[in-house]
């Protein structure tokens, strides 16, 4: 495991955070890319993400194009630059998204289908060659014909098809549908020079290896150390075809989806049999994206001795299959959440109205943990706020809620490399917060950076400890009559997800203190059971009961696959018998598999509890799981019931609870955690620090203020000597007498004059214009007496901040403050006697780009989108208010 005497971790690049890195028109040279890499590496950040996008405009000149031999050049020579400072490079293997560009033609490009419908009265006819009803369409072929008398008959007229001249003649009244293969002529959206084209067909075996080849001719020869190839959310909009459908569907489904277009078009009466042709239709399209596009993109990035990385959502199929298609599963953050921790400042103008919900990435993180792989990333921080607005208190919470989910390995969206010779705020991307080194919080950035590591080193180095496997029924999601075409993205679980009793239970478990993850057809299709558990994968941690939530549509052979595994020892809790089988295949003999399975069982349909023994193992079937699993003792965690959120992970030597705060209180209160041992540590994933957690009648006392973190390592072997002090009955010092004096260190667009504040301020409050546009850094020093005594703690509130500082006492470092509750520990650099205090305080870009705007300065010229605001409209900080800048107060120090 590599631990060290303090019980962290040795720290791996994979452990720091990662930026996704914009380079604008690939306008990239060396001098530049070596500046920020090193400035990247002093903040903290373990590796970057490169991203080629559109250029700046009036640098044209300087825009290389995407991987000619200079853009490779400038690829190795980025490589050897981070791995001079330790750090890794993953690239997107494309420009912009989706996948895409000048080597795919249109009949590579993406692909969507046409059902055009013709009316005929009897005697009229339709001429061949038949054309699609879109006129904009260049490249179409016709893959079906048929037409419908009005009694529902069919007449097959695939047979005249081909026909390039001559007619058919209606015998009677009659609805003819066509189905077309068109494409969607979407192109790259952002792309970068030389990345310019179409969309790739992502559900086309030959498209594919098309795109693939022309990477493969690039790289050759060349040994890139490229740790990843990353491939975008799924925005490829209405491909919901590729040439070869109707084929590959008859091939996996056993009939022809052309036998029932009226279905299919949503125009036939059975509204049942509708249902079920979509939803083979929707088990086809993923399952040809994932064999024809992630597999063997994960083939090819192993090729070329890199990982393969994706987001799944957005993608029209079973995400979390999706997701375990490739080496590393990414999900995204978008918006802002609402937390409970005062004083976080959430201003209603700066957020989209979006809330992520933390449910929505345990979809790729179930993927990590039920394939045993090691890494779930996530795009992180996209639009959390309004552009230059975002505080590094705010993103605290926000990543919180991905590492309480399972997230491991977090990329910030993100930073655009600059050449240092443009003016402020330098080249920026439309959609991030931004991390660049213009951003006035970058001096305390590094606060951030470790507390990310720190928690991560946790998160890459332990295994989830879930105890449960929760089915996702995802045949109920795809037996629907609305368009054929499903997509499942993170705007719109409102629509897919949340209405389902499958989120509703996920939500109730979670509340209990219960920890899961997500299981599909496909990953109980690969389980066993050892020593009563069911192992999903060889290097997966093991699991002790499978739920499955009330369920409309099953599979037969996933309840075949269940019931094997009970009987082979596992424990299945059903919260109601499925009703039916999926699909239309089939569908009479798959439902007396079912019928004949779930007789297996003999449980009374009048009864709501019940359970029976089958095999070596046991079946519930009850609408009260709390109570199975309590007879199961497999009991929730207790500490839920304070309000606490948290993570248990497991290694060979002890257990790491991962416990955060996000009410608007302390928590203090004994809990008996459900993983127990000899010694309870504190690692505090803020400082750094490491305390022994006093143990009694097997309860530990926590005390966690509103917006903290803990890390809880419970062991019956490694122990600490150095006991956690505990803040009982604080006592306030009324040491801040003396005047404060505030001089301006570094930050523009020029620096005010230093003054004396008999009274802590904003700086934004004083009347000065200087001060008003400044953005950047502010020392605001005094002195204080103070009799310090040695069996007592020094804690330093810094009270209402804006937004970010660092802490130097007596001209010792004592830490940087950049998330609530704005405390710092300042006893090991307290003196006896007098004191000398600096406070360097960090507000944000906000008002020195008003002024910008304000002033009508040309600072945004971008290609494609420019630059937009939060809601997508032109950017313009002119009317803003002023931001809060500087240091309020009041700045107290308690004793305890």
């Amino acid at each position: 495991m590599g631990w060290t005497q303090d019980l962290w971790p040795s720290v791996t690049k994979e452990m720091k955070p990662w930026t996704r890195w914009w380079w604008l028109g690939s306008a990239v040279d060396k001098p530049n890319l070596e500046r920020e890499i090193k400035l990247l590496d002093e903040a903290g950040f373990g590796g970057v993400e490169v991203t080629p996008i559109y250029g700046a405009k009036g640098y044209e000149d300087r825009y290389i194009p995407f991987l000619s031999k200079q853009w490779i050049d400038m690829l190795e020579f980025t490589v050897d630059q981070a791995k001079s400072h330790q750090m890794g490079v993953d690239i997107n293997l494309g420009t912009g998204w989706p996948f895409g560009g000048s080597q795919i033609d249109e009949q590579h490009a993406a692909t969507k289908l046409f059902l055009d419908e013709i009316n005929l009265k009897k005697g009229q006819a339709i001429t061949f060659p038949l054309g699609v009803s879109d006129t904009k369409q260049s490249f179409s072929k016709l893959q079906a014909l048929r037409a419908f008398k009005s009694n529902g008959e069919e007449i097959d007229l695939d047979n005249l098809m081909h026909n390039q001249s001559g007619s058919w003649v209606a015998p009677e009244d009659v609805r003819v549908v066509a189905l077309f293969s068109g494409r969607t002529r979407q192109k790259v959206k952002r792309a970068a020079p030389g990345g310019e084209g179409f969309t790739l067909d992502h559900l086309g075996k030959e498209s594919v290896q098309r795109y693939f080849s022309h990477f493969q001719k690039a790289f050759q020869g060349k040994d890139l150390q490229i740790r990843a190839f990353f491939n975008d959310s799924y925005e490829v909009y209405g491909a919901n075809w590729t040439d070869s459908f109707l084929e590959e569907f008859e091939k996996r489904k056993g009939y022809k989806l052309q036998a029932y277009l009226l279905d299919f078009s949503g125009k036939g009466k059975d509204k049942e049999r509708e249902k079920r042709v979509k939803s083979d239709y929707r088990e086809v399209v993923n399952a040809i994206l994932r064999d024809n596009f992630l597999i063997p993109f994960t083939s090819f990035s192993n090729q070329h001795g890199a990982l393969s990385k994706n987001q799944a959502h957005g993608s029209p199929g079973n995400l979390i299959d999706l997701y375990a298609s490739t080496d590393i599963a990414e999900c995204e953050t978008f918006g802002s959440s609402f937390f409970a921790i005062p004083d976080l400042r959430r201003d209603s103008t700066d957020v989209r109205n979006v809330d992520p919900d933390p449910m929505m990435f345990k979809f790729a993180s179930s993927a990590t943990h039920t394939t045993g792989k090691k890494y779930t990333s996530s795009e992180t921080f996209t639009w959390l706020t309004e552009h230059f607005k975002t505080s590094l208190a705010q993103a605290k919470p926000e990543v919180e809620q991905l590492f309480l989910a399972g997230v491991n390995h977090v990329f910030y969206h993100g930073t655009t490399y600059s050449p240092e010779d443009v003016p402020y705020p330098g080249w920026l991307f439309y959609a991030s917060v931004n991390f660049t080194t213009n951003n006035s919080f970058w001096s305390h950035l590094s606060g951030l950076n470790s507390y990310i590591t720190r928690v991560q080193s946790i998160l890459q180095t332990a295994k989830a400890d879930n105890e449960l496997l929760v089915y996702w029924p995802i045949y109920d999601v795809w037996h629907d009559t609305k368009s054929p075409f499903k997509t499942l993205s993170v705007h719109h679980v409102d629509n897919w997800l949340h209405p389902t009793e499958f989120y509703k239970q996920s939500m109730y478990l979670q509340r209990l203190g219960y920890s899961f993850d997500f299981v599909t057809d496909a990953i109980l299709a690969k389980s066993t059971v050892k020593d009563k558990v069911v192992v999903t994968a060889e290097n997966a941690r093991p699991y002790k009961v499978i739920y499955i939530p009330s369920t409309q549509y099953f599979s037969e052979k996933t309840l075949a696959n269940l019931l094997t595994l009970a009987r082979n020892g596992a424990t299945i809790i059903f919260e109601t018998l499925p009703k039916d089988v999926n699909g239309l295949a089939n569908l009479e003999e798959r439902r007396k598999k079912m019928k004949d399975l779930l007789a297996t069982l003999h449980f009374d349909g009048d009864e709501e509890n019940q359970y029976t023994a089958y095999g070596d193992g046991k079946v519930y079937l009850t609408n009260d799981v709390y109570s199975a699993l309590e007879t199961e003792q497999l009991y929730a965690e207790r500490l839920a019931r304070t309000g606490l959120k948290f993570n248990r992970r497991v290694t060979e030597k002890g257990t790491y609870y991962y416990l955060v705060n996000h009410t608007d209180k302390t928590v203090d209160q004994f809990v008996r955690l459900n993983s127990e041992g000899t010694h309870y540590t504190l690692l505090d994933p803020q400082t750094g620090d490491i305390f022994n957690l006093p143990i009694e009648k097997r309860t530990i006392r926590l005390q966690i203020p509103a917006g903290y973190a803990w890390v809880v390592y419970v062991s019956d072997m490694d122990k600490v000597d150095t006991d956690y002090r505990y803040i009982n009955q604080p006592q306030e010092e009324k040491v801040f007498v003396h005047p404060w004096r505030v001089s301006f260190l570094h930050g523009g667009p020029q620096l005010p004059k230093a003054r004396i504040l008999d009274k802590l301020s904003y700086w934004t409050t004083w009347g000065d214009a200087v001060a008003e546009k400044f953005s950047g850094t502010a020392a605001y020093e005094t002195s204080f007496t103070i009799e310090k005594k040695s069996d007592k703690g020094y804690q330093l509130h810094l009270g209402a901040l804006g937004e970010s500082a660092q802490v130097w006492v007596n001209g010792k470092d004592a830490g940087i403050v950049w998330a609530h509750p704005f405390t710092v520990e300042i006893g090991d650099v307290l003196q006896n006697g007098k004191n000398d205090i600096r406070i360097e305080v960090a507000n944000l870009m906000a008002n020195r780009v008003r002024d910008l705007d304000k002033r009508r300065v040309s600072w945004r010229n971008y290609h494609e989108i420019n630059f937009v605001n939060i809601d997508y409209e032109d950017f313009d900080a002119s009317h803003w208010n002023l931001m809060d800048s500087g240091l309020k107060g009041p700045v107290r120090l308690f004793s305890y």
